[in-house]
């Protein structure tokens, strides 16, 4: 739970003489989720720690251009998924790599990373998200892991409800089915 309201975070940012001590406060509430949504994506610390910078230059430079249609939380999960997207895009540049290839890729970063610290089972299940396409990665992650409403997912990823409703419950088919070794 939240010490420190959005509201009264937004509030000492508006005020330039607040904006440093608004800014670490808005960093101190909301890095961990940020991070652990990243890297549900990433599945690399490394890589997730480089992209939660970039995501909060973003989010400092967007600030002013925050209008509050949406909560904070809901903005900044937006900003941190197009941000792991465009990582993973070029990174499949940078080592030219197609879509299928950056599956093994990640399962690869994910076996060779000395901060997973999951069980067999654990890794089964990392195995069988990296299988998803991208968007049903991250529906199920943000539904199941991280308990986010499928109306706030819809938001997040600019999706009707329907939508998210329906690629949750592919994703979750597709990962059963992938677990039983079908």
């Amino acid at each position: 739970m939240s010490q420190t309201t959005d509201r009264e975070i937004l509030d000492l940012i508006a005020n330039p003489k607040s904006l440093d001590k608004g800014f670490r406060m808005l960093v101190k509430e909301h890095q961990q989720n940020l991070y652990w949504q990243i890297r549900k994506i990433l599945l690399n610390h490394e890589d997730a720690d480089d992209v939660l910078q970039n995501v909060f230059i973003k989010i400092f430079r967007g600030l002013p251009n925050f209008k509050g249609d949406s909560k904070l939380s809901t903005w900044m999960f937006r900003i941190a998924y197009n941000e792991s997207m465009t990582f993973l895009k070029r990174k499949s540049k940078i080592v030219q790599i197609n879509s299928a290839e950056m599956q093994d890729y990640l399962v690869q970063q994910l076996e060779a990373d000395v901060y997973f610290t999951g069980d067999d089972v654990q890794m089964q299940l990392q195995k069988a998200l990296v299988r998803l396409p991208d968007r049903q990665r991250e529906i199920f992650n943000m539904r199941y892991y991280d308990e986010i409403k499928f109306k706030d997912i819809a938001e997040i990823l600019e999706l009707s409800e329907g939508a998210v409703k329906s690629s949750y419950h592919i994703a979750a088919k597709k990962i059963e089915s992938y677990l039983k070794g079908d």
